[in-house]
Order: structure tokens, then C-alpha cells, then sequence
């Protein structure tokens, strides 16, 4: 089972680290990342993998949009069948 995390807000220093650590924290293997810096803007997206995840997936979904917030970004987690589901239409 994968997810798609996305990163955006205002660039600042330790961006990917602080989504790395939270996805090592929860057993998430980031199995590939893009990112871009758009002026002073950050964006972010990675696939990751959750067969280890520790704990469920609202929870780990739950526990990176809070994180995000305390640090001034948006993160956001979506699991790959809501991608799976948009193009089986």
C-alpha cells in the first residue's frame, strides 16, 4: 500500500527534513520524492511505501498535516486509491 504526501508553503531551511523524519517516525519508506523551490514558495511530493507503517493510516495522516501546521507548511497524505479510483471512471 502506498501514499502521496505533498509539502507546500513558504521556503525555509529543513523542509524535507522535518517529512522525511515524520515518515521514518511512522515506518513510511519515501520510495520517491520530487520538490521545487518556486520563487519563495517550497512544493514537495512523494510516493510512499506503507507496509511498516506503525499505527493506522488516519493516524499517520493525521500526525503529518499537525506537524506541518506547528511548522508552517501544509502537508497533506492521500492514499493511492484515491488516485486508483479517479481514473476508473
Amino acid at each position: 500500500m502506498r501514499a502521496v504526501i505533498t509539502v507546500t508553503g513558504k521556503d525555509k531551511v529543513g523542509i524535507i527534513a522535518l517529512a522525511s523524519a515524520e515518515c521514518a517516525k511512522a515506518g513510511a519508506n519515501i520510495i520517491d520524492i520530487s520538490q521545487s523551490v518556486l520563487r519563495e514558495y517550497f512544493a514537495m511530493i512523494m510516493l510512499v511505501e506503507l507496509d511498516g507503517l506503525v499505527g493506522d493510516f488516519k493516524s499517520f495522516a493525521d500526525t503529518m498535516s499537525k506537524v506541518g501546521m506547528e511548522n508552517g507548511v501544509d502537508i497533506r497524505v492521500m492514499h493511492e486509491d484515491i488516485f486508483n479510483t479517479m481514473h476508473r471512471i
